[in-house]
């Protein structure tokens, strides 16, 4: 049974009443990220899609607050009217997870999705202001604000990114948006193998050329030849002048070309939504976060064993993998071989997902410290119960 809430003060009531019938409660928006984390089975779901109002937007304070049912399409939209942007990039997964559209406000940052722009801007966590909802205990509640420098104590709105509902029905979210890049280019080095194009993507990033984004598609998915994408953005004079720097410093001896304005939007639009990965509906998809330095080897290692396929982003700190369905999802091999860092299931049959590790299983304090989290918002587990891990 689906509830409504139109208000605050309706979901106040709708979550207590449950706590008092002891029922589980799947929190949501449209339903689009429904497919990530462990699946669960509620008798009773709370829709947030009716908090979707714009309350406050003003472009020349880079600030903007919105029910978290807002569709995200919308709010880019309004955003892109007055030149501005969510500085970090946010994924459209539709095509990946089979879904209409992209989403909601509250469901990319219950989900804490970032696109390859997280390099130089941050996460989503890096842009929450505040936010508004009602806790597990069926309280309501609102943290931060409206400004950045406006935290005293706990910093409660980022611990809202990547919770997947886990810890709070949300109302209402702020975030800091900024302007969009007048411009941009994408340098495209063509030929290099997995350890050339990280070197090749460290150095950039590491250098003054203010790279935006380095992702790297290997020979197969790229096509006949490998190729490894730099972006720059800014205003045109700049970009030049980058430009030329950076072919300097990392093309010299390699075939390359570059990408204008409007073909460096479709490229990194498409790595920003994993489409080279999207082209089998079957295929079960990983996402790895590892050291850039070591990314190479953990790619190089796992093909010996498993038949994949896979793409860089992040200058090799993220891994995109595919590979063919299996009842274990290769889980096991795929985390035996990342030397640190973590591997989450992003697709796979929800008989797959019930019977696996979805997330990175956390180490003994880190997972203490996240059960007295979970106990300080929802002491009974009434939310999402069990989307972020197998029950033990």
């Amino acid at each position: 049974m689906a509830l409504q809430p139109r208000s605050e003060a309706d979901l106040v009531a709708m979550v207590q009443q449950a706590l008092s019938r002891k029922t589980p409660l799947e929190i949501t928006g449209t339903g689009t990220k429904t497919g990530l984390g462990r699946p669960i089975s509620t008798v009773e779901t709370i829709d947030l899609s009716q908090f979707s109002e714009v309350s406050l937007y003003e472009p020349e304070e880079l600030v903007i607050t919105a029910g978290a049912g807002a569709l995200l399409a919308d709010i880019q939209s309004l955003l892109d009217a007055s030149g501005q942007e969510f500085a970090f990039e946010p994924p459209d997964l539709s095509k990946l997870l089979g879904t209409g559209h992209r989403g909601t406000l509250g469901g990319m940052l219950a989900c804490n999705l970032s696109g390859p722009r997280r390099l130089k801007a941050g996460a989503v966590r890096d842009h929450i202001l505040g936010v508004a909802g009602v806790s597990g205990r069926g309280e309501a509640f609102k943290a931060g604000g409206r400004v950045v420098k406006n935290v005293t104590g706990y910093d409660l709105a980022k611990l809202m990114a990547g919770s997947y509902g886990t810890l709070a029905a949300l109302t209402s979210v702020t975030f800091k948006a900024l302007p969009r890049a007048e411009s941009e280019e994408t340098l495209v080095l063509e030929g290099l193998d997995d350890e050339a194009a990280i070197a090749a993507m460290s150095l950039a990033m590491q250098s003054p050329c203010e790279v935006s984004g380095a992702a790297h598609l290997p020979r197969g998915l790229a096509g006949e030849v490998a190729r490894t994408f730099l972006r720059l953005e800014g205003i045109q004079p700049s970009i030049a002048y980058r430009r030329d720097k950076l072919v300097k410093l990392v093309a010299a001896g390699t075939r390359h070309h570059l990408l204008d304005a409007a073909d460096s939007r479709k490229t990194w639009a498409a790595l920003r939504d994993v489409h080279p990965l999207t082209d089998s509906s079957e295929r079960i998809v990983w996402r790895l976060s590892v050291p850039p330095a070591g990314a190479a080897r953990v790619t190089a290692s796992l093909a010996q064993q498993l038949d994949m396929r896979w793409f860089y982003d992040w200058a090799g700190g993220l891994i995109w993998l595919d590979m063919p369905p299996s009842q274990d999802a290769s889980a096991k091999i795929i985390r035996a071989a990342l030397p640190s860092g973590h591997a989450t299931l992003i697709r796979a049959a929800d008989a797959i997902r019930t019977s696996v590790q979805v997330m990175q299983p956390q180490p003994p304090a880190l997972a203490a410290l996240a059960r007295r989290v979970k106990a300080a918002f929802d002491p009974t587990g009434i939310f999402n119960p069990g989307r972020m891990q197998v029950e033990n």
